[in-house]
């Protein structure tokens, strides 16, 4: 929060969405003197009880000295906020700064009084916990560092808020009644409360979307055709179980229904609740709609409409005020500009979506922020062919459209504990939050896989799409979203790919593939494609062409149960002959093999093999099996249903096997769930984050708040570089200027030979291959000639800037940088010095703290790490002093977020220790930290 110039002016930046334990919205602002009208209105509805609880006393109205104190703040010393719904009150808070002995103070006083009044109805939606959190950061920003409550001990409920927020506190009981006191400085457990109530709250809010038990479509056409026509056709012909209302205004008087549905001319005429409210009316009248769904009640909105902030700026005003406008409501959108929802549970059917057909219920979670590849990926799952074969199961679909509202992090939220979610798959093409993305998708990572494809990878966001700037190049965030426990992959057929064999098999426990089919070739491709992929593949088996289903049930069973294979991929091609293997024959054999290990998962790899692919179908799904002799009336087919018969099930809780039609898309898919399966043994157990008893943190920071005086941001010079690294035992290698000949000679005689005389211009800089370095200079004889060479090339000294340096031990270079991105937060970056992260883009990352176990890991996963291991018969280098100045940099990073930027280039690794050869350091004021603030939605 900034800090406002002038102590009574309206603090604009303390207002905040925030979603409630419902999943409801709620708005915190602070109270005015514009607010005494409300204020008593709220007051009205208070129970007696409520009110006794909050004045210990009974308290049936306010006087008007009463309001006048409630509503008048100096925003300083006194400051109350209020929840308000539908521009009405339903709970306040106020504190009031005290000095030692309990009276009125003003700064530098650090304590205050805090009191809350939630109206009864809105008990136990977590209104009171939400604005605790937003006062806590007032008062924070405002000097105050304790509050103190003193409360009934019946009121139960309150003491409940305060023990629960996390914060380190005391309790004590004097004259019947219990006083609290508690420290405002976040901790671990305040925070982990804070990331827990929001996850319930969003995950609750996305429930609501998903699962109403009534749905109102407003704008269905009174005449076939059209987008509300179609999504209320939809909605009807999926067999929806709760309650759904056609509304249209232009409806001639009399007409009860449509399409059998009933109809209304209004939401407003509706008679009951509507939960969910599909808005196709034009953007010029959801206004009026929005308004109309507010007053009856609604929850939530899908904005199908368009013409928002894809359209321009226009629009974008227009999108902005729609989502306010909602919000005043307590309403969640989806959209605008959204292809729709949908959800295949039995319990609710809904098909709240432009898809005309509803996908197969599945385990399956999808989100897409377009609606052309939100189309693309249903289709795909469920291709008979020139693709991933089988029927593959969706349990929830959500398309976002320019998501206003509703973000991938919400859903997020809500598959993280949905039962019936076993995989996660998301186009994203712009991602709003990276910092609480990453957060999310490492905790539902570590539950189940995340698999995603990120389009507008290389330009800029969509139009419509509020993203945070952020410095970080497309590779970097790839880097962190992976750190995370994503699975990365280019394009929708690698997502479905993944996402079809994370969906039914286990994870591998190891690289091993054991390779085994009746084509030689076909076995080699797959072989090769192991190699490519980093897998260990065993030599392919080949069964011949003539192999029978029981050939290949034996080598299956064979390869499973050998302890030096860790999954199998099966490649079959069409046999003919007499005696050829039938393909139902086939998948039932592969089938039957596979379920005797279920620990290892097998795929497999067909080449011109319809039948096998219609065989391998149930294989291939990831719905509940039942058997059937009908698919239903709605499942998508590539061909007509009259020429194609249905697939033959397999039994009920049969090993389901996904089929590919190339041997390197399903190498592929195998490749990436075996990095994922190690990230998850590895995230298991993340290291720590080490203590240093030579690191001195305060002598840091009494430095760097020195240095900040002198202005917002500075680029350090080399001795205060030099003294902030020291603090943090980063010993940089002095580097003595050398603006003649005479002053270098001197320069050494200090350093002692041998010596290094080095160009640090601009453009010199780093650079030895264009020749401004000089190394191993044994005396000043060939110090001067060298400094006369350089002179001579390149120009003047005051054009090179020439210093003199020591000579290190020779060793491997690499280089070392911090960064604070405004967008993804402090990151750790890694790589070898010159070409190789420059021009090639060999460079690693990690997110800051970083662990000793994630340090070993970030030395390791660069493309050239073997340069630092003894490659070609070389002397390895210190890695283990490399890791430990990782960990170094990284404290000093996170323990002071003043520090922006940290380079160190070159480090010189020895087979001994390393050498920091040049460094530098940007201090700047901390950039904003939200996720250490209160929660709050994006603000419009």
């Amino acid at each position: 929060m900034q800090t406002s110039p002038d102590r009574h002016e309206y603090p604009a930046h303390w207002e905040a969405d925030v979603v409630l334990r419902d999943g409801g919205t709620a708005r915190i602002r602070p109270i005015t003197v514009d607010d005494a009208d409300r204020l008593v209105s709220f007051y009205e509805q208070v129970s007696d009880e409520s009110k006794y609880y909050r004045f210990f006393a009974p308290y049936p109205r306010l006087s008007a000295k009463d309001v006048h104190r409630f509503t008048h703040h100096d925003f300083v010393d006194r400051v109350g906020l209020a929840a308000t719904v539908g521009g009405e009150f339903i709970a306040t808070v106020r504190y009031d700064r005290i000095g030692a002995d309990g009276t009125p103070a003003s700064a530098p006083a650090d304590e205050a009084e805090v009191a809350f009044l939630v109206q009864d109805a809105h008990q136990g939606r977590g209104v009171a916990s939400a604005l605790l959190e937003h006062i806590g950061a007032v008062a924070r920003e405002r000097g105050i560092r304790r509050f103190a409550a003193e409360v009934l001990p019946a009121n139960t409920k309150m003491i409940k808020v305060f023990t629960d927020a996390g914060y380190t506190q005391k309790r004590s009981f004097e004259d019947g009644v219990v006083r609290l006191e508690f420290d405002l400085e976040p901790t671990d457990r305040s925070l982990a409360v804070q990331y827990a109530r929001e996850h319930r709250a969003e995950a609750r809010s996305v429930q609501r979307l998903l699962a109403p038990g009534s749905v109102a479509v407003i704008g269905a056409g009174r005449t076939p055709g059209g987008v509300g026509r179609s999504v209320l056709g939809n909605i009807r012909d999926a067999g929806f179980t709760g309650r759904l209302y056609a509304v249209n205004t232009a409806l001639p008087e009399g007409q009860k229904d449509l399409d059998g549905v009933p109809a209304h001319r209004s939401v407003r005429d509706i008679d009951g609740p509507v939960d969910l409210a599909v808005v196709a009316v034009p953007a010029e009248q959801v206004t009026e709609v929005v308004t109309e769904c507010g007053e009856h009640g609604v929850q939530g909105l899908v904005v199908v409409s368009a013409g928002y902030a894809e359209s321009g700026h226009e629009g974008r005003e227009r999108q902005r005020a729609l989502v306010r406008h909602a919000r005043t409501y307590g309403m969640r959108i989806i959209g605008p500009n959204a292809f729709g929802i949908i959800n295949t549970s039995p319990e609710v059917r809904l098909n709240a979506s432009l898809a005309p057909e509803v996908p197969r219920p599945g385990r399956i979670g999808l989100f897409a922020q377009s609606g052309a590849i939100g189309i693309a990926l249903l289709s795909r799952l469920h291709r008979r062919g020139g693709g991933v074969t089988g029927v593959t199961g969706v349990s929830t679909f959500v398309s976002s459209g320019n998501r206003a509202d509703v973000s991938g992090n919400d859903v997020l939220q809500y598959w993280y504990e949905d039962p019936d979610t076993d995989v996660v798959l998301m186009y994203l093409e712009s991602i709003g939050n990276p910092r609480k993305f990453t957060r999310l998708a490492r905790r539902t990572a570590a539950a189940k896989p995340l698999v995603v494809v990120q389009g507008a990878r290389h330009g800029a966001a969509p139009q419509g799409h509020a993203v945070r700037a952020t410095r970080l190049p497309h590779a970097t965030v790839s880097a962190l979203l992976r750190q995370a426990g994503v699975i990365r992959v280019d394009t929708i057929t690698e997502l479905v790919d993944a996402g079809l064999l994370l969906a039914r098999q286990p994870l591998p426990p190891g690289p091993r593939v054991a390779i085994l089919g009746n084509s030689e070739s076909l076995g080699l491709l797959t072989y090769d494609a192991c190699l490519a992929e980093g897998l260990r593949p065993h030599p392919p088996r080949d069964l011949t062409t003539a192999a029978s289903a029981a050939d290949f049930h034996a080598a299956l069973s064979r390869a499973l149960a050998d302890d030096r294979c860790d999954a199998v991929v099966v490649t079959a091609i069409p046999a003919v002959g007499e005696g050829s293997v039938g393909d139902a024959a086939l998948a039932e054999a592969l089938r039957s093999a596979s379920a005797a290990a279920p620990g290892k998962p097998v795929l497999v790899v067909h080449v011109e093999l319809g039948g096998l692919a219609e065989a391998l179908s149930a294989a291939a799904s990831t719905a509940p099996q039942t058997v059937s002799d009908n698919p239903p009336h709605n499942a998508p087919s590539p061909t007509p249903a009259a020429e194609q018969p249905p697939a033959a099930e397999a039994p009920e809780g049969a090993r389901l096997i996904p089929a590919y039609p190339a041997s390197e898309r399903a190498v592929r898919a195998l490749g990436q769930a075996v990095a994922y399966a190690q990230w998850r043994r590895d995230a298991a157990d993340p290291g720590k984050v080490p203590e240093y008893e030579d690191i001195d943190e305060r002598g840091a920071a009494a430095l760097i708040d020195g240095l900040l005086a002198r202005g917002q941001g500075l680029t350090l010079g080399t001795d205060e570089t030099c003294d902030l690294l020291g603090h943090y035992g980063v010993q940089v290698h002095r580097a003595l200027p050398a603006p003649t000949p005479d002053a270098a000679a001197e320069a050494a005689r200090t350093l002692g030979y041998p010596v290094a005389l080095k160009a640090t211009a601009p453009h010199l800089r780093h650079r030895a291959d264009l020749g401004g370095v000089r190394l191993d200079l044994a005396d000043e004889e060939q110090l001067r000639r060298s400094y006369a060479e350089l002179t001579e090339l390149f120009g003047a000294p005051e054009e090179l800037r020439p210093v003199v340096q020591r000579m290190a031990p020779r060793g491997v270079d690499v280089v070392v940088r911090a960064v604070i991105d405004p967008a993804a937060g402090a990151v750790l970056s890694f790589g070898l010095a010159g070409a190789a992260s420059q021009l090639l883009g060999d460079t690693a990352h990690r997110l800051i703290p970083v662990t000793d176990r994630e340090a070993t890991s970030l030395v390791r996963s660069i493309r050239t790490a073997p340069l630092l291991f003894g490659w070609r018969g070389s002397a390895p280098a210190d890695t283990r002093a490399l890791e430990q100045l990782l960990l170094r940099v990284s404290r000093l990073v996170d323990d002071h977020p003043e520090v922006v930027a940290v380079t160190l280039e070159p480090v010189v690794v020895a087979s001994h220790g390393l050498s920091v050869l040049g460094a530098s350091v940007r201090l700047a004021p901390p950039p904003a930290r939200d996720d250490l603030g209160p929660r709050t939605l994006p603000a419009y």
